[in-house]
This record gives C-alpha cells, structure tokens and sequence, in this order.
C-alpha cells in the first residue's frame, strides 16, 4: 500500500519550477566534479609533484569519505531544520577556499588536514544531503526531481577529468585546482542560492513547531528507524552494494592488468562506467512508470551480481568486458536515485533528512574503506577472490533488499 505524504509535503508543480532543480543539477555538478572527482583526476599529477608514495596520497580521499560519512546525520538532521539553503551554499563556499588552498601544501599532515575539511564539506553539499533537501520540499514529487539532478551531476566526472587535465598539461596541477575552486564559489554556491530560495521552496514546509518539538520529533523518527527491521535491511543492502563498486572501481586497472589485458583497453572500458550510470538513469525515466520502484531495484541489484561474474569470466574472453561495463555502470547509476526514492517509500518522509542522513552513513563508509578491504582479499586470495567476494556482496544485498520489501508489504 502506497505510503501518504504529509500534508507539508504535497508536490504543488505550479509553485516549483523546473529552472530550481537544473540550477542544483548544476550546482551538484560542480560540487561533485570539484570535491570528488577532482582527487583521482589530480592524483598522478599528486604523485610525481609532491614525491609522496600513492597509498600515503590515497589515505586522505579515505579519510574524507569516513568524515563525510560522520557528518550525513548532522546534515540531514540541519536539512529537516530548515537550514538546508545555508548548508549547501556554505559547504560549497566554504569548499572551494579549502580546495584552493591544495595549491600550498608541502607536507602530507597539510594535505590530510585539508582533505579531513573538505570531506566535511562533502557530507553538507553532495548528493544525499541535496536529496534530502529535495524530499523534504517536493515530497510525492521528489523523484522526478532526484532523477534530474542525478542526470546532469552523471557527468561531473567526465567535467572534473577533462577540464582539469586539460588545464594541468600546459600551466600544472594549481592552476587546475584553483580553476575548480573559482567554480565552486562563484557557480556552484550561487546556484545553491538560487535553486533553495523561499520562491522555489514549499512554503507549508516551515516546521510550525518549536525548536524543542522539532528536536524531540527527529529523535523520535530515528528511534522508530532504529526499531523497523526494515531500516536495517535497507542500511545492509545498500552498504553491501556500495562497498561492492568501491573494490570494482578501486581495483578495476590492477585486476585487468593481472589478467593480460593492455592499459589502453582497461582505460577505455571504465571510461564507459560514467556514462553508463547516465544511461542507466535514462533508461529507469523511461520505464518508471510501467515499472514498480521493487522490480527496477530488484534488476539493479542482480545486475551487479552478473558483472561480476562478467568480470571474472573475461579472463576466458574479453567480449565479456562490455558486459561487466554495462551491468556495472548502468546498476550503480539507477542505486544513486532509487536510494533517497525507496527509504522514502519504505521509512516514510517525516524527518526524512534525519533518517536518511543516519542510513546513509554506513553506507558512505562502506565505500570509504572498499579500497583497503579490497587489498586485504586480493593479499590473501588474489583478484578471483575479490570477485567472488563481490559477487557474493551484490546476491547478500539483493536478499537483503527483498526482505526489505516483503517486510514492508507485510507490515
């Protein structure tokens, strides 16, 4: 039976428009291209600049997404107080003098404390705390506007790796570091600004509750969570799920490498994952309808059990190698949308911001240590058993979504 949104939270099309949400699709695009990606597009340059060895550099985009991850609740719980406007123009200002100040560092402790900051910067600006602000004000009608945004933040990747080594080549790594900060500042922040003003925002939204029943309601919704097996189903499948494209990402090049497979076609296959999210997205519009939200992530979920048995079965034949790409990318893409979408329907939308902001952080975790857990399997079992361990991640998180959605059904 299909969940009733609060009052508060009826979708009203003729009071949001639809330049809001592409003002934060942009806005999300940055933030995503200029905190993020930009880590792995400057890396190498990281590597031969500072002399510093890649593990040493690799630990401070782990440190980042273990404080992002830490920060998600206190977003989500500042996002159903009302300040979600303040938030995310501030993580995006704030962000963009920390990344600019990249360009100064001499020591690793400089780099580590900056990337520490920048990671706090991610859990108030990136997607889950922009989805909460979004089911917050468009309620019913979030996921329209979640897909949207998705779309067009799909391609911050090819944005963040183009443009800043496009620029790196001839003037170096700051001048590309620097370029995204000026984006950041006077782009992104600004069309945070524009796309949460009071205009684009659901008047009947404002909390008419004091301060203290506002507080006692957001720890009254994580108990609730905290006490619905159907959270903790969610919580695991999602984590299971992440924690999967962590190690495929993380190890892709390696374990193409381990099996005779040249860098160039390693290169080019997993230039293909971004733009495969984007037309895993595309395709989920499409069908939305006809489809139930159960069965799309259902599919995306049993896909990723089927890329990494892609993965493993191109060791025999490299024709499999689309297919891992495909399966991957296209799963990964629709789990970035149907995650705020489905905890919305299953947990409910009232103090939608603290519930998910609390699922959300072990999750974000699970993809902030996948790179390291990945290691650890690979030391001890080489890259087949990481792939089986991968394989067995994505079945584990499918099992655990469809109990998930049979305990709700049966609830």
């Amino acid at each position: 039976m299909p969940v009733t949104p609060a009052p508060h939270f009826r979708f009203r099309p003729r009071k949001f428009g639809q330049k809001a949400i592409w003002q934060l699709a942009f806005a999300e695009t940055i933030v995503w291209a200029g905190f993020y990606y930009l880590f792995p597009a400057l890396l190498p340059r990281w590597e031969q600049d500072f002399g510093w060895a890649k593990t040493d550099i690799t630990i401070a985009m782990t440190l980042a997404l273990v404080v992002s991850a830490l920060a998600t609740p206190y977003a989500g719980s500042l996002i159903d107080r009302g300040h979600g406007r303040t938030l995310l123009v501030g993580c995006a200002a704030f962000g963009s003098l920390l990344v600019a100040s990249l360009t100064l560092v001499s020591t690793p402790l400089q780099f580590y404390g900056l990337w520490l900051l920048i990671g706090l910067m991610m859990g108030g600006s990136l997607y889950d705390p922009c989805f909460s602000f979004l089911t917050r004000t468009y309620g019913g009608g979030a996921r329209q506007a979640i897909t949207l945004v998705a779309l067009v933040a799909g391609f911050a990747g090819t944005l963040s790796f183009s443009l800043s080594n496009i620029l790196a080549e001839p003037f170096g790594w700051r001048v590309s570091a620097l370029t995204f900060a000026v984006l950041l500042l006077l782009v992104a922040a600004p069309l945070f600004w524009l796309g949460t003003r009071p205009g684009n925002t659901n008047s009947e939204a404002t909390e008419t509750e004091t301060p203290d029943s506002q507080k006692a309601g957001r720890r009254m919704a994580r108990s609730k969570a905290f006490r619905n097996p159907v959270f903790w189903f969610l919580a695991t499948a999602f984590s299971l799920i992440y924690l999967n494209h962590g190690m495929m990402i993380t190890h892709f090049l390696p374990m193409l490498d381990e099996r005779g497979v040249s860098l160039e076609i390693a290169v080019v296959a997993i230039s293909f994952i971004g733009p495969l999210q984007v037309a895993g997205r595309v395709v989920m519009v499409m069908v939305e309808k006809r489809v139930s939200t159960r069965a799309i992530c259902t599919t995306a979920f049993a896909s990723m059990v089927l890329a990494s048995a892609a993965l493993f079965a191109a060791h025999w034949s490299l024709l499999l190698l689309p297919l891992f790409v495909l399966f991957q990318g296209a799963s990964i893409g629709v789990m970035s949308i149907l995650r705020p979408v489905v905890t919305a329907e299953y947990l409910g939308r009232a103090h939608f911001g603290t519930v998910y902001g609390v699922l959300a952080m072990p999750v974000t975790a699970s993809f902030a240590f996948a790179p390291w857990l990945g290691a650890i399997i690979w030391t001890f079992g080489g890259y087949d058993s990481l792939l089986f361990a991968t394989a067995i991640m994505a079945l584990a998180a499918l099992l655990f979504f469809v109990l998930a959605a049979t305990h709700r059904q049966s609830a």
